[in-house]
């Protein structure tokens, strides 16, 4: 399983959210740049960045931090926040991102959700990101009816290949991860499982280990402690 390090950009500075309150908001590091560094010096293989003015206006405000820490790091990177259109999509794939994350445009847009995936394949994964069960979308602040399982399925009738799961409830409250969705969730389809939001110790992370996932995001419990999780990268 692939530890992922999470770097949430709000105004060009890394912060993390609590349950993904924008109001709620920790920041971290002045310099993204030297965070994906710091990741990668100690062994990270993929970086998750989130663009979370993106994710909230649908525009990617942070670009210009992106494509600097695309200049600095050789690790591949994952993106999301904001994406909604195929141009976008290019444009980031273009930059040297490896994977493209899309959340709202995923529901909203089926259309372009299948585009995407017809032209770029393995190269997009979909962020389900739940309040109570249900997909919420625009960076959270908007809750849908639709429930994530139900959705996951579809994407995956649709041909996704990479999925990341949140539970709003547990993200960056470091009281450990739902771990009940991700065993249905393996139950169920035949995605890679990203697990997302509420890994606080490294027996979380064991544990998500022994569900065999592909891969899990930390967040607030590396930046608070990081010592512990550089062995898991």
């Amino acid at each position: 399983m692939i530890l992922l390090p999470a770097i949430d950009l709000l105004d060009g500075k890394c912060v993390r959210l609590k349950q993904g309150d924008y109001n709620q908001s920790t920041r971290y590091n002045e310099d993204p740049i030297a965070v994906a560094k710091q990741w990668e010096k100690h062994g990270a293989k993929i970086l998750h960045i989130v663009d979370l003015d993106g994710a909230k206006e649908g525009s990617q405000r942070n670009l210009p931090v992106i494509e600097k820490i695309l200049e600095e790091v050789k690790v591949p990177i994952q993106l999301g926040g904001g994406i909604r259109r195929i141009s976008t999509v290019k444009t980031l794939i273009d930059l040297g991102v490896s994977r493209v994350i899309l959340g709202t445009a995923a529901l909203e847009d089926p259309e372009f959700l299948e585009q995407a995936l017809k032209e770029y394949g393995e190269k997009i994964a979909v962020s389900i990101d739940t309040s109570k069960g249900c997909v919420a979308l625009r960076g959270w602040l908007d809750v849908s009816e639709v429930k994530g399982i139900d959705f996951a399925r579809s994407l995956e009738g649709k041909g996704l290949k990479t999925l990341i799961y949140t539970d709003i409830q547990k993200d960056g409250m470091m009281q450990g991860p739902n771990f009940e969705v991700y065993r249905e969730l393996k139950e169920k389809t035949g995605m890679k499982i990203i697990a997302s939001g509420g890994v606080s110790t490294v027996k979380d992370l064991k544990r998500l280990q022994s569900m065999d996932l592909y891969g899990a995001i930390v967040g607030r419990a590396l930046y608070e402690n990081p010592e512990p999780f550089y062995p898991y990268f």
